[in-house]
This record gives structure tokens, C-alpha cells and sequence, in this order.
């Protein structure tokens, strides 16, 4: 017995050695394996656009585009071993400067989505408008244009197709790039919403307008000038006239008939153009907005004093600036020298 636990006892230490041993070889396997892994880091922020319904091979070309060959062979091969299914990954996942092949696995494969930033700021044109959101989004700018020309969507905003430009206040908004067009005119709708609230929808009552109608007059004032302290003062010139049963006359509104904002003149030529938006031509408000507008400008609509203003004309010092004016009289004055201005610095 004494013997046999002699062997015994001479045995265990070995088999634990080659345990060890064993253990050692497995961990440094392991780490030649894992070292490739975190060693090469990226240099920029990159933001990977999955596709919907992609592949791994789609996600492995654009890492590739990316990063080069072996850092996305790298990402790829652990994104196997995780077994992510790409088609159910449509968005768009930011992989942050020093990244390694780990980091890039888990925000591509298990992370949230990225939110992107799309500033509306003074568009004029309801197509270029939705271009440019497009172009930013995955999908195209005719399904977010078809559904701006659907009545029954605009009609839960108040607003008509014509009208479509008005909904789209002046921020910027958050988004994922896998949003719909229908998600974007939820999110742009929401924020429209937002803003008219119960207060500021006594502010308009009170004026005796919409909206629909003070977002269009709000969008002529930012035609008309780019001075914060006028626009006020410009919007209730044009309420004034339009209560009154004048002709808005506004020269803006000339310049987006023509699609032609380069003029600097508004001449008699120019005023002939037949369009609903031409206020020369045609009485009341045109069909819509002709650019979108800001939360400024429409709140210094609905906060403006009261005033007699019916005519402006821009200061013949060229600051920027109008003359304000209650009776015609006065107005031509006004317009008067600045025409002379005009002609002295041959301007036509």
C-alpha cells in the first residue's frame, strides 16, 4: 500500500505539469489568434450603410472600401463566428476612430443605429428639397415627393400638397438613415405640430388667419429681408394688405413664379408671368410658401404690433433695409429714390 501511494503521488505532479502545459499552449493559441484582433485600429470615423435585405458579402465590401482588404477580413471573419443576420440590420452603424476588429464586430453587428443630421434651412423648391433629404436617406426622392402630394397625409397637418413646403419648419432633425418617407414626414410632422400649439393657435386665430396662411406669409418676410428686427414688421404689412383686399404685391413672390431668385430689379416685364403666384396678377395669398421659414420668423409674425404699414421699398442706402410707408404718397417717395439709387449704381 505504502508503494502504490508512492507512485500515486510521484504521478500528480506530472499530470498537473502537462495540464499546465496544456492550458498555456491553449492560451497562447488563443492569443495569437485574438492579438490581430485588437492590435490594428482605424483611423476616422466611418459610418457603415447596411442595406436592406444584405448580405455578409455587402457588409464586407463596404468595410472594404473602407479600411482595406485585411481589416475587413478581420471584422468579417468575426462577424461569422457571431453568425449576424445582415438582413435584418437595414441602418447605419458609426465605427469610431480607434476601433479594432472587435470594436468595428459589435457596432456593425449587435449596435444601435446612428442617428443622422438633415438641416432645412430656406429651400425654395419642394423637389430640391426632397433630393437632398433623399440623397442622405436610403430611398428615393420621388416615394417622399408622392407622398408630399398626398392630400390625405397633408390634410392631418392642416395643410394641403400646395401647402407642402410649410410643413417643413427650419432645424435641423435627427433621423436614421433607414427611415422611410413616411417616417420623415412623421418626424418633420410632429415637430410642425409641436410648434402650433395651443398657444400660438390663439396668436393666429387672432389675426384672423391659419397656420397654413401665416407660414406662407412668414415665408415672403424671409424672402423679403434677411434683418431679424423687419420680418415682423414686414408680415403684418402683408396681413395688413391682405385684410384690407389689396394685392400683396410682392416681388418674391415674382421671383419664385419665375424660378429665377438672380433678380435683382422686379421689372414690368417680369410682373406679366402667369402663375397662382404671382401677386401682382392675382389677389389674396398665393397657393403655398414659396421657401420654408423658421420658428423666428413666424413667431415674430404672431407677436408683431399693430401698425398702418401697406407699402415698403427697400432703402435707397442698400443696408438691407425698407422704408415703411401708410399712404401711397409716401410710398413713392420712397420708391422714387431708391430707383435713383438703382440707376446710379446701374443696376437693372
Amino acid at each position: 500500500m505504502a508503494t502504490q501511494r508512492k507512485e500515486i503521488h510521484s504521478k500528480l505532479p506530472k499530470r498537473m505539469l502537462y495540464t499546465l502545459l496544456g492550458l498555456a499552449f491553449i492560451i497562447i493559441l488563443f492569443l495569437l489568434a485574438l492579438y490581430p484582433m485588437v492590435i490594428e485600429r482605424t483611423q476616422e470615423d466611418v459610418i457603415i450603410r447596411v442595406p436592406a435585405n444584405a448580405s455578409i458579402e455587402n457588409v464586407s465590401d463596404t468595410l472594404t472600401k473602407y479600411y482595406g482588404k485585411g481589416f475587413s477580413s478581420k471584422v468579417t471573419r468575426l462577424l461569422k463566428i457571431r453568425h449576424i443576420d445582415f438582413s435584418k440590420r437595414h441602418g447605419a452603424y458609426l465605427v469610431p476612430a480607434g476601433s479594432n476588429a472587435l470594436t468595428a464586430m459589435r457596432r456593425i453587428g449587435r449596435g444601435g443605429q446612428t442617428p443622422l443630421k438633415i438641416t432645412v434651412n430656406g429651400f425654395r423648391d419642394i423637389d430640391l428639397l426632397c433630393k437632398r433629404i433623399a440623397a442622405k436617406l436610403d430611398f428615393p426622392a420621388d416615394s417622399l415627393r408622392g407622398i408630399l402630394a398626398d392630400p390625405v397625409t397633408l390634410r392631418a397637418y392642416g395643410l394641403t400638397p400646395e401647402q407642402a413646403l410649410a410643413l417643413f419648419l427650419d432645424d435641423t432633425y435627427e433621423v436614421y438613415w433607414s427611415a422611410s418617407p413616411r417616417e420623415i414626414v412623421g418626424k418633420v410632422g410632429r415637430n410642425y405640430l409641436s410648434y402650433w400649439n395651443a398657444d400660438n393657435q390663439r396668436k393666429v386665430a387672432s389675426l384672423g388667419i391659419t397656420p397654413a396662411e401665416a407660414m406662407t406669409i412668414a415665408s415672403i418676410a424671409d424672402e423679403e429681408t434677411n434683418n431679424a428686427g423687419e420680418k415682423g414688421t414686414i408680415a403684418r404689412l402683408y396681413l395688413n394688405r391682405l385684410k384690407k383686399g389689396m394685392r400683396l404685391q410682392a416681388d418674391p413672390t415674382v421671383r419664385f413664379a419665375l424660378k429665377d431668385f438672380t433678380i435683382r430689379r422686379v421689372k414690368g416685364e417680369h410682373l406679366k408671368v402667369e402663375s397662382p403666384y404671382n401677386t401682382y396678377l392675382h389677389a389674396g395669398l398665393p397657393p403655398g410658401p414659396i421657401r420654408t421659414s423658421s420658428r423666428a420668423t413666424v413667431d415674430a409674425l404672431l407677436n408683431s404690433p399693430e401698425s398702418n404699414y401697406l407699402y415698403m421699398c427697400a432703402k435707397e442706402d442698400f443696408s438691407g433695409t425698407h422704408n415703411f410707408a401708410s399712404t401711397f404718397a409716401e410710398h413713392s417717395q420712397n420708391a422714387a429714390r431708391y430707383r435713383k439709387a438703382l440707376n446710379e449704381r446701374g443696376i437693372k
